[in-house]
């Protein structure tokens, strides 16, 4: 009777410091987002600009996160304009049902 040892097929790989790097520059760059977003809600006076500003960064925000960790940076164009361009749409949808809206509401009163 033969015993047979149970062996592994995982193989530990080495680092990628490039992929490290990437990742690193990735989580620095939307930390510095963050960072100006954060001091502009308590040092800008509340208004037009300090909401559009807001809207501006996190929809930068969220084209960084898309293009680094959903890996549509290296994707053909089309994908990325077919991502990106109804989200600016959505955004102005959001904003034009916000303003018909209140026009409703002050003339009911």
């Amino acid at each position: 009777m033969l015993i047979q040892e149970n062996k592994s097929t995982l193989e530990v790989q080495p680092r990628n410091e490039e992929k490290v790097k990437k990742i690193w520059k990735t989580a620095g760059i939307l930390l510095a987002i963050t960072v100006v977003e954060f001091i502009m809600a308590f040092t800008m006076d509340r208004g037009f600009i300090l909401y559009f500003l807001f809207i501006a960064l996190t929809i930068w925000k969220a084209k960084y996160i898309m293009m680094e960790f959903m890996h549509l940076g290296e994707e053909a164009k089309p994908l990325f304009f077919s991502i990106i361009v109804p989200l600016i749409f959505l955004v102005w949808l959001v904003i034009a049902l916000m303003k018909e809206g209140s026009e409703i509401f002050l003339m009911r009163w």
